[in-house]
């Protein structure tokens, strides 16, 4: 590489953004794996599982026919009215496609939702732990983050109560994901209820990331546009990547009222242009065509929990609660005595096994470790006892 002339002189925001960590520790297991040490990876967030058949026909039968140029910039119609019918049935609401903005990935509709709506100085609520890009954009935009905690002791279920006291006067959004990235808790019926309440007494927006909707073990999904009351004023975020395990297509989409949607599509026009065409196409076939494999990978990841929670709940100093939604696990590991990025990093490096520190979602993450199962049976096990085996030599009683 060239010696560089000139330093780089940044953007002062620039040191406000975070990244993701999931990223960076598939990196460093990759790197290891080139080295020949045999990595079993539970740290990356996507299914294991092909793309189905026919949304693999369909986009490629799309590309012969000549889906390859631009697009509109809030997606193509029938893809905008495919979304707005699942979407609107799976909730059992109303959706019409003006309300429906197709981008490339979910989290476009995240960014652009936050650029549109919230100015420096604004309080935004989000969950701790959480997915990391929520705190990231906020710091980037100017905005004051108000963390709100999901415990344990609540199977990660969200204190209702807790979260209303922390809306203020400047509260301009609240972000909620439910099934929920890192813990896999799922928002009940019951703290549903007693948030609406108290949410249609305020003026703030509502961001409902429910990517993993279709992904839930216990009970059904359950979402805030379900309510008229709060019905404008809720931006669900969606996509395929985890339903149709399309995470490489990059096809998100997000629902909003069609005012909100307009400038929403601005943002698409002056940063995306638009989607890729072809990838719509497939999306219309995902959503229109057979939902077999959508279940069954449901049924697998099932059967997966079962065989990492109880793995884990096995293993002295471990003590994990099982996930009612998304494919995740959380264990505590406070009584191994070890901080999490210090074991994390541990079980990576002499163990052979990727996972996330828990303090990749948040501060208030600290305590716990994040597994995808995401991955076999089998390797599940293997993990499993790879971790026994580290924690029966490296235990340190405690903290």
């Amino acid at each position: 590489m060239a010696t560089l002339r000139s330093s780089l002189r940044l953007a002062g925001r620039m040191a406000k953004l975070g990244t993701e960590g999931a990223f960076e520790v598939l990196a460093r297991a990759k790197q290891l794996e080139a080295a020949g040490k045999e990595v079993i990876h539970l740290e990356i967030g996507e299914p294991d599982f092909p793309t189905p058949a026919h949304v693999i026909d369909a986009a490629s039968q799309a590309m012969r026919d000549g889906w390859t140029h631009y697009g509109p910039s809030a997606g193509l119609p029938q893809l905008r009215e495919a979304v707005a019918e699942d979407a609107g049935r799976r909730r059992g609401i109303q959706i019409d496609p003006s309300e429906v903005v197709i981008t490339p990935g979910a989290k476009p509709i995240y960014f652009f939702a936050m650029m549109a709506l919230v100015e420096p100085g604004d309080e935004v609520l989000y969950p701790n732990p959480g997915f990391p890009i929520y705190e990231s954009l906020i710091h980037f935009l100017g905005a004051r983050p108000v963390p709100y905690t999901l415990r344990e002791e609540d199977e990660f279920d969200l204190d209702a109560e807790g979260l209303l006291r922390l809306i203020s006067g400047h509260t301009r959004l609240i972000v909620f994901n439910s099934p929920h990235n890192p813990t896999g808790g799922v928002l009940s019926r019951k703290s549903l209820a007693s948030l609406v309440k108290g949410l249609e007494t305020c003026d703030a927006w509502i961001f409902s990331d429910e990517i993993y909707n279709r992904l839930i073990f216990e009970g059904t999904h359950a979402s805030f546009a379900e309510f008229p009351g709060l019905r404008e004023r809720t931006i669900i975020l969606d996509g395929f990547s985890k339903t149709y395990a399309m995470t490489g297509w990059r096809l998100g989409y997000g629902i909003m009222r069609p005012d909100l949607a307009e400038q929403v599509t601005r943002l698409m026009t002056n940063s995306n242009s638009c989607t890729a065409s072809f990838t719509q196409i497939a999306g219309v076939a995902a959503l229109r065509r057979d939902q077999s494999g959508v279940d069954s990978m449901r049924r697998e990841f099932q059967r997966r929990r079962e065989a990492i929670v109880e793995g884990f709940n096995r293993i002295p100093g471990f003590r994990c609660v099982k996930p009612h939604g998304a494919f995740y696990a959380f264990p505590n590991i406070q009584e191994t005595g070890w901080r999490s990025r210090e074991i994390a990093d541990a079980l990576l490096t002499d163990a052979g096994v990727a996972c996330l520190s828990g303090t990749a979602f948040g501060e208030r993450g600290e305590g716990h470790l994040r597994f995808s199962f995401a991955n076999s049976v089998e390797n599940i096990e293997r993990a499993v006892e790879r971790v026994a085996e580290w924690a029966r030599k490296n235990g340190r009683g405690a903290a």
